[in-house]
């Protein structure tokens, strides 16, 4: 079994500065860390965790709330790609990540002290719930994504102000004024990305008609193909669609191919989220792509820094902007 005196002798340090190398200490320059765990890692070395649990009060695992009511999972390739950026982060601190149970109703709270883990990350949940907020009020650490309660807690946001100004900028230059929005269920990402678009619009001198806005759920091709129909019914449909996501823009190009149009053609379509999957569409989709694996590594970080430093806690409100991809599903008028 590899010891912390083996990786010393090969890193030419002494095991204090492996010690705390791997622990990530301050005290280490990053290169000497880098250098450190690199090497760890090549002579295979698994830190003993029975004899960490009991010098540190900790067990080194962080607990994962995704409620996922379309039941997609880690198919949905951004929240695949945001527990990929969590868990590498985690697993460079020593700590394992581990999934909740979902939908414990006012049990979160117990259900995660009865686990022991050291800290929360909190992917997706009803945030408004009694269960969330109890969590989040106590005293286990925790860092939310896309929803901000007050000063006193983390948590990490896309910017979705920035991304669907982006995406209307865009839209707008290619001559588009009859623009659309099928938006997802009241969420504070909901409400942000909705404001976005009605400003960035106005900003243009474009008044959204209310019959254009309709609402689907997230990460569901369904309801947006049933959404997708209500407006190309419309006596003025409009020349260009707002998803909610890339997944659920499928269900609207399903819709359009079966009124005999063709996307990127006959009517424009924006998606939202860059997964890879619709970058290998014919046209590409024009969409915003989220920095998942950033996101996901700024919840690791977060969390951590809370876990390991709880007095005094400066809680963070870290913003992650995207890159708009400019696809072929937008004709230019």
């Amino acid at each position: 079994m590899v010891t912390l005196k083996d990786i010393a002798k090969e890193c030419n340090v002494s095991f204090s500065t492996v010690s705390k190398a791997l622990k990530g200490s301050s005290e280490i320059s990053e290169e000497t860390i880098k250098l450190i765990r690199k090497k760890a890692e090549k002579m295979g070395y698994h830190p003993n965790l029975a004899a960490r649990t009991l010098r540190t009060n900790r067990t080194y695992d962080i607990g994962v709330i995704f409620e996922d009511k379309t039941r997609a999972g880690f198919q949905h390739q951004y929240f695949a790609t945001i527990i990929s950026g969590l868990h590498k982060v985690a697993q460079t601190h020593g700590y394992e990540i581990t999934f909740t149970a979902t939908n414990l109703n006012d049990d979160y709270y117990n259900h995660i002290r009865s686990r022991n883990f050291d800290g929360v990350a909190i992917l997706s949940a009803d945030y408004k719930s009694s269960a969330i907020k109890k969590l989040v009020k106590s005293e286990i650490p925790t860092v939310t994504l896309d929803y901000y309660y007050d000063n006193a807690h983390s948590s990490v946001m896309s910017n979705n102000e920035n991304g669907e100004k982006e995406l209307v900028e865009y839209v707008v230059s290619m001559g588009h004024s009859k623009i659309a929005m099928i938006h997802g269920e009241d969420t504070l990402v909901t409400s942000e990305r909705k404001s976005s678009f009605i400003a960035s619009c106005k900003a243009h001198g474009i008044e959204i008609p209310a019959d254009y806005f309709v609402e689907a759920m997230y990460n569901d091709p369904y309801t947006s193909a049933e959404a997708t129909n209500i407006l190309l019914s419309l006596p003025e449909p409009p020349t260009c669609i707002f998803y909610p996501d890339d997944y659920s823009a499928l269900g609207g190009i399903r819709e359009i191919s079966s009124r005999g149009l063709i996307p990127g053609k006959d009517i424009s379509i924006v998606g939202y989220d860059g997964i890879m999957l619709t970058s290998m569409m014919i046209p590409p989709l024009t969409t915003y792509e989220q920095n998942g694996l950033a996101i996901g590594q700024a919840i690791a970080e977060a969390l951590i820094s809370r876990i390991e430093n709880p007095d005094p806690f400066e809680p963070k409100k870290e913003m992650i902007t995207g890159r708009l991809l400019k696809g072929g599903s937008v004709v230019k008028l």
